[in-house]
Order: C-alpha cells, then structure tokens, then sequence
C-alpha cells in the first residue's frame, strides 16, 4: 500500500508527510525544553553556569569553578529503564544505536573525569517530574565540588600552585 504523500492533520490545510529521516533531523540536541528548564531553575538558586563549553562530551551546563558538568540524558537516546522502550521497526539498529550511546556516554565520563571534572547525569524525566530534587541533587554536587574534604576550593588551590605562596623554602 502506497503511503499518501500529505498527512491530513485535522486543519484545513494538509502538512507534507515527513520521512523518518527528516522526522530525526528535527529532533533537538541542545536547548532541549527540560534543558532550557533546568537551567533556569538552576539559575533561580544562584548557581552560575556557562554553556556551550568546547569539553568532551559537549555536557549541556558547565560549573567552571567547581570543575562539575551536567549531562541532560533524553529518556530514549539513552536508555532509561524506567521509560525506554524499542521502536518496533528496525530492532537490531536501534539496539546497537542505544548500546553504542551508553558506550560513549561511559567514555565520556571517563575522560572528563581523568581531567579532573565531576560529571553529574539526570534523565530528562527527573528533570520534567522531579525538578526540586534534581536542583538540590545538582546543587550540592556544585557545592561539594567547590570545597573539597580539608580543603581550598579548587579555584583557590589552582591558583596557589601557580603562586610563590606554594613554595617551601
């Protein structure tokens, strides 16, 4: 049976039909709307972050200071056990496209952090259900990143070795 090549959409005008590939062009990688919330609600605490920073992984929020990056998971680009379900067509290609994502995204945590950086993961369903908790949960990785145990904050310490305070005569 040959697909029609306008979708009626209950309006009256008809909207093409969209290949899958242009269905998945469409699709957000950054910016995404749980992104664009948490950052906002991040922002409402006082937690200053950057973005768009050129690290590994390009992590969706960047706390500079602390050394603490925040990856945005979607639900079904990575795996969520709680949400994840697999497309019915194409089977075998969706499972090696999710195998070969957590594999990335399990390199990616490594290097960042054999670099020295925190990285911190939600899944976009905690994002959108549980907003408070992932603040709170964010914002004490932040802050806990910023001192560590004993220590200066590693902003300060950076700074120190750099300095002629650090030297023992």
């Amino acid at each position: 049976m040959k697909r029609p090549d306008f979708e009626d959409c209950g309006s009256s005008q008809r909207q093409p039909r969209l290949t899958k590939s242009e269905q998945m062009a469409r699709v957000r990688t950054s910016d995404t709307a749980a992104e664009v919330l948490l950052r906002k609600r991040l922002w409402r605490e006082g937690l200053r972050y950057a973005l768009r920073r050129r690290l590994t992984g390009r992590p969706d929020i960047v706390f500079v200071s602390a050394r603490l990056v925040v990856f945005v998971d979607g639900c079904f680009w990575h795996g969520c056990p709680a949400h994840y379900t697999t497309p019915k067509t194409n089977d075998d290609f969706w499972r090696r496209k999710l195998l070969q994502n957590r594999e990335r995204d399990a390199r990616v945590d490594a290097k960042l952090k054999s670099e020295g950086w925190t990285v911190v993961r939600v899944w976009e369903h905690e994002v959108e259900k549980a907003i408070d908790r992932t603040v709170a949960r964010i914002s004490e990785s932040v802050r806990s990143a910023r001192r560590p145990q004993g220590g200066l904050p590693r902003s300060f310490e950076s700074r120190l070795e750099k300095s002629h305070l650090s030297r023992v005569d």
